[in-house]
């Protein structure tokens, strides 16, 4: 049997060889990341795969799986490893091979199996991995599940069961791809920047966006597990600007750009201008409500507040929930209201039936961006950001702060607004008007300006957002007073960017 994991084993020791390691921090809020294989070795994989199927059967669910793993050096084997354990555990595994998230979502209705092991790190850099997980098509695993999980491996709670069987599927690629261009051609002749980091969607996206009657521009789409220029990840300013240029040289209608493993997409205009994923929501969800009345729309706390106040959604019939950052909460939220559409600062989109099934996916989220267009009778990507009420928005800030520290940060600051709120104080220089505590602390003051502050589901840091539907410089204002009140924090280190 194989022994429980331990969380001291260091690599190029005897017992590193010997005995699984997995370090408790790697399982997250909805997903797990570790660094690898400093933070969990190949037997640690082993035991995640029996801990899974552990889980399964506590759960009364049919342990059969789906299992990709994207586009990394070390990826491959760490299915592999993952995969040992879970035909050890009596799963039944489909391989799908080299994959998008979206793929191996797309994966348990295309072959009708009830989980997903999604080998990936998404944005991270390298050095992550990562495992996305699933029991029940559409939903990923949440807290409960992570957290049950994470006993069972951690305390060696699992045994060996007969019945593992191992299935290749060697064409889902084709498979999901036929079924995401098996629609009508765009009856506008769109060109597309197809960007793409050097990860996985590099494979897939160009093609899916060519299928549908797009002229690509393909952008970093040749696969490298280097990631040679940046991080593919939609939410980087490295990516962005570089999509901004090739829209601008290329003349493109629009730049559209997708994350590591595919579930996300970022949107540059024609002018060469990012525009943050919640303001593509809004113009998305304008377009939808126009066609769906009375649609319910769904948005993270990171997002913008013209879901609740552009007149357009209003004239719609459009009502918006706000709700937790992360895309298993998203995913389940949307779901359990029945919303048509989730949608993600950080870029993920679910789209449920008729647009979608429900889950994450880049590719689905970019081709509604060019039906939108398709259907703007002529106006461009940047006509439509236009038409929408000016808001003064942030991008994602994210200082350093350690996983062992962040939560107890991000406590204190809540409790901080919610006895400044008790006692009438000012934020800013206003009144505060609402606190939102779903997800950290979401603060509104009497104009509308808000900040926010959470801890990272996935990274060791915290996540800043603000924004002022008034002026710039009450914009900063909000940021400098979140800025003064972490500055007293010395577990808050570095920030990526400051506005």
């Amino acid at each position: 049997m194989l022994p429980k994991p331990r969380a001291d084993l260091k690599p190029n020791s005897a017992d590193f060889e010997r005995l699984p390691l997995v370090k408790p921090t790697g399982f997250r809020e909805y997903d797990a990341r570790w660094l690898f294989p400093q933070e969990i070795n190949l037997m640690g994989l082993n035991a995640v795969g029996l801990g899974m199927a552990a889980l399964f059967s506590e759960r009364g669910v049919k342990k059969r799986i789906v299992v990709g793993h994207d586009y990394r050096w070390y990826s491959g084997s760490v299915k592999q490893a993952l995969i040992t354990g879970l035909l050890a555990g009596g799963f039944e595994v489909h391989d799908i091979g080299l994959a998008l998230s979206p793929m191996a979502y797309f994966a348990q209705f295309d072959l009708d199996v009830e989980g997903v092991a999604m080998v990936t790190a998404s944005h991270n850099d390298n050095g992550w991995t990562g495992i996305k997980m699933g029991l029940s098509r559409p939903l990923t695993f949440g807290p409960d599940e992570m957290s049950r999980l994470k006993e069972i491996v951690l305390s060696g709670s699992y045994t060996t069961q007969d019945g593992g069987r191992y299935l290749f599927v060697p064409d889902m690629a084709e498979r999901y791809m036929k079924a995401l261009s098996d629609r009508p051609r765009l009856g506008r002749r769109l060109k597309v920047v197809a960007a793409c980091g050097n990860g996985t969607a590099g494979a897939f996206a160009p093609r899916v966006l060519e299928a549908i009657g797009c002229e690509v521009v393909p952008l970093d789409c040749a696969l490298d597990h280097s990631f040679p220029r940046y991080n593919p990840n939609p939410e980087d300013m490295k990516m962005l600007h570089a999509i901004s240029e090739a829209v601008l040289a290329s003349k493109a209608d629009v730049g559209l750009g997708f994350d590591g493993d595919g579930d996300r997409c970022g949107v540059v205009d024609n002018e060469g201008h990012e525009i943050f994923a919640d303001t593509v929501g809004v113009m998305l969800a304008r377009d939808i409500s126009a066609r769906h009345k009375n649609a319910v729309f769904v948005a993270d706390v990171k997002s913008t507040g013209l879901f609740m106040t552009d007149p357009v959604l209003q004239a719609n019939g459009a009502k918006a929930l706000y709700w937790k950052t992360g895309h298993s909460y998203m995913k389940r939220y949307t779901f359990e209201q029945k919303a048509l559409v989730g949608f993600e600062k950080s870029g993920h989109y679910f789209f449920q039936p008729p647009l979608g099934r429900g889950y994450d996916d880049g590719l689905v989220a970019a081709l509604a961006v060019c039906d939108m267009l398709d259907r703007a009778g002529g106006k461009s990507m940047a006509d439509l950001k236009r038409a929408l009420p000016k808001t003064y928005q942030s991008p994602t800030m994210s200082p350093h702060c350690d996983d062992e520290k962040k939560y107890g940060v991000v406590d204190r600051i809540v409790a901080d607004f919610e006895a400044l709120a008790k006692e009438g104080g000012t934020v800013a220089g206003q009144k505060i008007r609402d606190l939102v505590t779903v997800n950290g602390v979401r603060v509104t003051v009497e104009d509308g300006t808000w900040g926010l502050v959470r801890a990272s589901s996935n990274k060791p840091e915290l996540v800043i957002v603000v924004e002022s539907p008034v002026s710039e410089a009450n914009k900063i204002a909000m940021f400098r007073d979140i800025e003064a009140r972490l500055a007293r924090f010395p577990e808050v280190g570095q920030w990526n960017q400051k506005i």
